[in-house]
């Protein structure tokens, strides 16, 4: 670093160096402030806490697998119905306990409408988990 000269002949203009030995200082300190407080922050209580053995309960409700196809035809879990007996079945499984989840697996053609009444049908029955299966790849 060139801080100057004694030539008076030669007048340069005000240094435009940022003099970074203070900065430097200060990180420094800072750093072994922190090393020497961080050791001090993880202290921990020792407690003897009471053993207990349980199994998780699992309990996973059934599941309706209805499929909509993109001529209109609607599957309950593989077999085939009609709309018509579609308010009854969300019906009787809207009672239970747990609640099945209806999953529904529209095809890609078929028509939103379809899609829209089967969810009103049950929405009106009273099934609350509904969920929509897709397949992931391209």
């Amino acid at each position: 670093m060139a801080f100057g000269n004694f030539d008076s002949r030669r007048h340069q203009g005000p240094m435009a160096e940022i003099n970074v030995v203070p900065l430097v200082d200060v990180m420094l300190v800072l750093l072994v402030v922190f090393i020497i407080t961080a050791p001090l922050l993880t202290n921990a209580v020792k407690i003897d806490l009471p053993k207990a053995s349980s199994n998780v309960n699992i309990t996973k409700p059934d599941h309706i697998e209805f499929g909509i196809r993109e001529d209109g035809s609607y599957y309950w879990s593989g077999e085939k119905v009609d709309a018509a007996t579609l308010s009854a079945r969300f019906a009787v499984e809207a009672k239970k306990q747990p609640q099945p989840e209806l999953h529904i697996r529209a095809d890609g053609k078929a028509r939103y409408e379809l899609v829209a009444q089967v969810m009103a049908s049950a929405a009106k029955a009273g099934v609350t988990r509904i969920g929509f299966v897709t397949d992931p790849t391209p």
